[in-house]
């Protein structure tokens, strides 16, 4: 998920009362939140598309669920000396219990990949002993929705909570459990879109010449899924709404690079002397390419069915110069 949402997590779990445990709650559950996404440094030295085979890995396995929060434990707690012993320490700031503060780094940190999940872009949880990616197919990356609830139930706690509010914390703690339950309705909406897809095509096609089904969810409009399945180089794309009882595949259309069938490449042999195609394929769920000419060369393209839109296909696809002896497989 996005930054805002992590922050926003961190923030609500704090102020459902734990960051009355210890001093420094606040910030060891909302840099814990957003810790695992220091693989973003790997744009100063990755080039074009080779951040995708770095990303949501190493740091959001269970090496880095172990030693992030210990890190940031040891780090706040140096903090707080550090102040102590320049005087500059607030006077309000609760003393430091260890225990609850690294508990809390803990909890803030795994927050992180289990929203991860949510979504359609994958997560490596259990790199480095396992290079498995997994999706929760779930949620958009960017939901107005989850940040409306967290945003609101902080706000009216923080004015609770300094009107000294005996219950300060129930408006987190509601948000919180409302934006879980949004989550599960979620769930069953995407299961439900994957279930009657795989009925409809049960009528009508052997379920095992279908490679994948994907209900990606899309912005906003949360009872709404963009159906994609096929296999490489064949993918569909339909759409379903939970309200909406219609056939799902009758405006399926097919997802192409180019109007013409394009030739099929060997991805394989290209990938061992393209680091950014290398590093696509090991991303990429739903790979698809052709071949486009421009300025007399052939060009190579390779993209994912799930990031077609114009606005996002640019940073999700490789084009690659080939040269006159290019190899093809047989379709």
């Amino acid at each position: 998920m996005d930054n805002l949402t992590h922050s926003l997590a961190g923030a609500v779990l704090g102020q459902m009362g734990l960051k009355k445990k210890t001093g420094l709650a606040m910030p060891a559950l909302i840099i814990g939140a957003n810790l695992p996404d220091i693989d973003a440094a790997c744009f100063f030295w990755l080039d074009g598309t080779q951040h995708l085979g770095f990303r949501r890995g190493i740091t959001h396995g269970p090496i880095a669920m172990v030693l992030l929060p210990v890190i940031l434990c040891a780090l706040l707690i140096a903090y707080d000396a550090w102040q102590s012993k320049r005087g500059k320490r607030p006077e309000n700031r609760l003393p430091i219990h260890r225990g609850w503060l690294l508990a809390l780094a803990f909890i803030g940190t795994l927050s992180h990949p289990a929203l991860d999940w949510l979504n359609n872009y994958g997560v490596r949880f259990l790199e480095p002993f396992s290079s498995q990616w997994f999706y929760g197919d779930t949620m958009f990356i960017i939901d107005l929705w989850i940040w409306l609830a967290l945003g609101l139930g902080m706000f009216v706690s923080l004015r609770r909570e300094k009107k000294q509010h005996i219950r300060w914390y129930r408006p987190a703690l509601i948000s919180g459990v409302a934006v879980l339950s949004y989550i599960s309705v979620n769930m069953m909406i995407t299961a439900d879109a994957v279930s009657r897809t795989e009925n409809e095509i049960s009528q009508s096609v052997d379920r095992n010449q279908i490679k994948q089904i994907v209900a990606s969810p899309v912005p906003f409009i949360f009872w709404h899924r963009e159906i994609l399945l096929g296999d490489p180089n064949n993918y569909y794309q339909a759409s379903y709404s939970l309200f909406d009882k219609g056939r799902v595949l009758d405006d399926s259309q097919p997802i192409e690079i180019s109007k013409h069938a394009p030739p099929i490449l060997d991805l394989e042999s290209l990938r061992k002397d393209n680091p950014d195609l290398d590093a696509f394929l090991f991303w990429s769920r739903m790979p698809y390419h052709g071949v486009i000419s421009e300025n007399g060369e052939q060009y190579g393209v390779v993209g994912d069915a799930r990031f077609t839109d114009p606005r996002a296909a640019g940073r999700f696809r490789v084009k690659i110069k080939l040269e006159k002896d290019v190899q093809f497989v047989a379709k």
